[in-house]
């Protein structure tokens, strides 16, 4: 949809606009990929943005775009086509 409506050089967000936390997104991750090891957070790094909120008015506005896959559809669906790929 951006590449046939959208022709302009301010970038532009793609997402479903909501907020999530970063412990989420690994924790959900590791769900749909059904990872059972351990994970660790590197304390000696720097604590970063602990959650991440695209503001993706600009996408609706420009070209009419809102998500409509869940970002845990969205992941799964990404996860199996990663997976079938190699």
């Amino acid at each position: 949809m951006a590449a046939e409506k959208y022709n302009k050089s301010e970038p532009v967000n793609i997402g479903a606009g909501f907020e999530v936390s970063i412990k989420a997104l690994v924790e959900l991750i590791a769900n749909l990929t059904d990872f059972r090891g351990k994970i660790v957070w590197d304390k000696s790094k720097p604590n970063g943005q602990p959650r991440r909120c695209l503001d993706t008015s600009r996408a609706k506005e420009e070209f009419g775009f809102v998500a409509r896959t869940s970002l845990e559809d969205g992941l799964r669906k990404t996860i199996d086509w990663y997976i079938k790929s190699f």
